[in-house]
């Protein structure tokens, strides 16, 4: 079968093991909703209710998320639930916004019902806590009639101190029920779930907020054509405004900021990831079109260096990329063979200062005449065209530093290997050498904070008339 991207597979009957093996989820609000239809999050429930595994199962809807956000042991109670169920347009909402969908809805009055038909074909009972007095009582007799068979073993109001408790606790054990169904409201069901977990014997505890309110018939259910669009919310609002109205007309819009603030890293790393992509596209056409026209000139230089000066025409250095990873640079040489060996003569001549990260001279006795050239003009930075194009470098980002420089670096100064090196960079741009290492830090620092391809384009720019200038260029 073929499935649209939005489409989200369900496990296949000859590889999923339903006992152990969740259904398909989708993270939203930092939560993994599980998400499927409803005949496939039952079958899964009952088969670890009958393999013996503790569950303890929750509801989530727009409210809930509003009551995580400012409540952290009701969030952490949500967290380590066993299994999420998403309820209502919220959560669709908030899955759409990611780029997927909620299969269905599975809210609490839906679900248990048929939950409850088939745990009265497989023979596990059932306890029913919470509500007013004599509601969970009506609940349980709808109940039955809906699911004839089901094993009901005891009800009791969600009305009790904190000295009943442990009597509470007891007296459901002490029916051996398989399932607790506790309707408390969010989020004192939850929290009191996850809290008396080792307490109750029961194999499955589910929270399920003000469903015997709706069995019992106290609260009468939306018309179905307004639970079929996602429009519940409203019915709930008319039948109880006072109460409901903070929950529903500051509630409602609050999640679907909270949706999109959950949305943003998403779209933020794809908008990321997009970006480097043209990126690379950028670097690898720019790479290829600079060698090919620059192939006549790349010759005449090489046979002026190896003429006027002994050695390789081609200088092969080891320098630092991203994230630490060493590469070789390729550069046309433009210093005396022996320049390496002078260099202890000349550090206290360092324009840095002798002390200084990097080492440059405004005159270099070990560069000789044409490398002069090359270096005003640039054009030995040209080779490096080939590590743009191999994926070593990119046409714009930090310049490569040595591996001797690296060493010295401080923690901040280690920022510039987030990102590949370039040919060219912002403080190339802005005088070079010229520039004391610090601002050079600064500047390769706040490129990286905010890169983009414009950017890019725009220090590829400034580089034409900076190259042509040769401000800072030794």
């Amino acid at each position: 079968m073929q499935f649209r991207p939005n489409d989200i597979p369900l496990p296949s009957p000859l590889n999923w093991s339903p006992a152990y093996d969740p259904p398909p989820v989708t993270r939203l609000f930092g939560l993994p909703i599980i998400n499927t239809t409803a005949d496939v999050a039952l079958t899964w429930l009952c088969a670890r209710l009958a393999a013996g595994e503790r569950t303890r199962v929750a509801f989530v809807n727009a409210h809930c998320v509003n009551q995580a956000a400012r409540d952290e042991t009701y969030r952490a109670a949500l967290e380590d639930a066993d299994v999420l169920l998403p309820d209502g347009s919220g959560l669709a909402l908030a899955a759409r916004m990611r780029g997927t969908r909620i299969v269905e809805n599975l809210n609490g009055t839906d679900l248990i019902p048929a939950l409850g038909r088939r745990l009265a074909a497989s023979g596990h009972s059932i306890y029913l806590l919470g509500g007013t007095e004599g509601v969970a009582e009506a609940a349980a007799a709808s109940l039955e009639r809906t699911c004839p068979g089901l094993q009901i073993v005891g009800t009791r109001n969600g009305f009790f101190t904190a000295d009943e408790e442990a009597g509470v606790i007891a007296d459901i054990n002490a029916t051996r029920a398989d399932v607790v169904l506790v309707a408390m409201g969010v989020p004192r069901q939850d929290v009191w779930l996850r809290r008396v977990a080792d307490r109750l014997s029961a194999s499955m505890t589910v929270g399920v907020g003000g469903l015997f309110d709706f069995l019992s018939g106290r609260i009468p259910r939306a018309p179905r054509i307004l639970r079929q669009t996602g429009m519940e919310w409203t019915y709930r609002l008319y039948q109880e405004p006072r109460r409901m109205w903070r929950r529903y007309i500051a509630g409602n819009p609050e999640v679907i900021v909270r949706a999109a603030i959950d949305v943003l890293p998403q779209k933020q790393e794809a908008l990321q990831r997009a970006d480097l992509t043209l990126k690379r596209i950028i670097d690898i056409v720019g790479a290829s079109v600079g060698l090919a026209l620059a192939a006549p000139l790349f010759l005449a230089v090489a046979a002026t260096v190896r003429l006027t000066s002994p050695g390789a025409a081609f200088l092969r250095q080891t320098r630092v990329g991203q994230d630490g990873r060493t590469f070789s640079l390729f550069k046309f040489r433009s210093m005396y063979i022996d320049a390496e060996a002078r260099r202890a003569a000349l550090v206290a001549q360092n324009q840095h200062g002798a002390e200084g990260v990097t080492f440059k001279l405004c005159r270099d006795p070990r560069v000789t005449p044409v490398g002069r050239l090359l270096r005003r003009s640039s054009i030995d930075e040209l080779p490096q065209l080939w590590n743009v194009l191999i994926g070593d470098m990119s046409l714009v980002g930090p310049r490569p530093p040595l591996p001797s420089e690296v060493a010295r670096y401080t923690p901040a100064q280690m920022r510039r290997l987030e990102a590949k090196p370039g040919l060219t960079c912002l403080w190339q741009v802005s005088g070079r050498a010229d520039l004391p290492f610090e601002r050079q830090v600064e500047l390769d620092i706040e490129y990286l904070r905010n890169r983009t391809v414009l950017m890019d384009l725009l220090i590829l720019l400034r580089t034409v008339p900076a190259v042509l200038l040769a401000r800072g260029a030794y």
